[in-house]
């Protein structure tokens, strides 16, 4: 029987220079992609991706149509070499971009259109606050600390990552408080991120008000197959869902946890990150140690797929 299969798409943090070069220089649809982002977004985002530098390839109005290109020159590259179709999509926080590219809800040129415009939007908003990550800690040591901070100022869950790891997100004081407060709760590490934001928080509001303006004449499609969405867990498909959780999905939590989970209980055993790095593939081990999970983010790990999936996996 054959076995189902997600897609999953990496977020923000997956970026490093040189990212997407060996994929452009071995498969026509990738250079094709970036090509296609490099017109449309009047950028050069291959040199972006391909040179850097760092420090301007990891301002979030780079990074995100950047990280968003190369996931889709990879799974570009995927299409070309095996006909395979998933059972579900997802995206980590931006990566969802991607995934809706792959449920077909969205064509290329309007998926860059989109990112850019979320991500000029989201840094516009970035004037202050802050982000860590956390490591082993209870819900309860979790939800006690964050009531505790709470009044210094406003924190909350921006990324529920794995059963280990949350990040929070909120006023500088309130999450360096929050961040003390789950050290002496037993939390394992607490690690600020290098971040211009509190992204995934009610700062990031205004920013999703602006965006609802800019998606309410997209063009969207009805997706060919569930993509699991952030702000929910759940699998949607109807092109008018897609546009009232665009803009919530940039200043609410990202359940990310929730969604492997939810794919899992509906039959996923086999999941393929595509795109830049491997952070999901560490989370999924964490949510779903019994799943099987691959990467594709340039030549070799592509045709290691390739193989995989053909011999052993869904194709068989």
């Amino acid at each position: 029987m054959t076995k189902k299969i997600a897609f999953l798409f990496p977020g923000q943090g997956s970026q490093s220079v040189g990212m997407g070069k060996d994929l452009y220089e071995n498969f026509d649809s990738a250079k094709k992609v970036f090509k296609t982002a490099d017109k449309t977004l009047g950028k050069s985002v291959s040199s972006l991706c391909f040179e850097g530098p760092e420090d301007s390839l990891k301002q979030t109005v780079n990074t995100q149509p950047c990280i968003v290109t190369t996931s889709i020159a990879a799974l570009e590259s995927l299409k070309s070499q095996l006909d395979i179709k998933p059972d579900y999509v997802a995206g980590h926080s931006l990566g969802e971009y991607c995934a809706m590219y792959a449920s077909g809800a969205m064509s290329l040129e309007t998926t860059l259109k989109a990112i850019q415009k979320r991500a000029d939007l989201m840094n516009a908003s970035a004037n202050g606050g802050a982000m860590s990550a956390v490591l082993n800690a209870s819900e309860e040591a979790i939800k006690d600390s964050l009531a505790e901070a709470s009044k210094v100022g406003y924190v909350d869950v921006a990324n529920y990552n794995s059963p280990a790891q949350i990040v929070i997100t909120g006023d500088e004081k309130a999450v360096a408080k929050a961040g003390e407060l789950l050290l002496e709760k037993g939390a394992r590490r607490v690690v600020p991120l290098p971040v211009s934001g509190a992204f995934h928080s009610k700062f990031m509001e205004k920013a999703g008000k602006e965006f609802e303006g800019f998606v309410k004449d997209l063009e969207l499609n009805n997706a060919l197959m569930p993509v699991i969405t952030n702000v929910d867990a759940a699998a949607t498909i109807n092109a008018d869902d897609f546009r009232a959780k665009m803009p919530k999905q940039i200043y609410s939590s990202v359940y990310w946890t929730q969604t492997i989970e939810k794919m899992v209980a509906d039959g996923v055993e086999v999941f393929v990150e595509i795109g830049p790095g491997k952070v999901l593939a560490g989370l999924n081990k964490k949510i779903a140690p019994n799943a099987k999970i691959f990467n594709i983010y340039d030549k070799a790990s592509l045709e290691a797929t390739v193989v995989a999936l053909k011999e052993d996996l869904v194709l068989a």
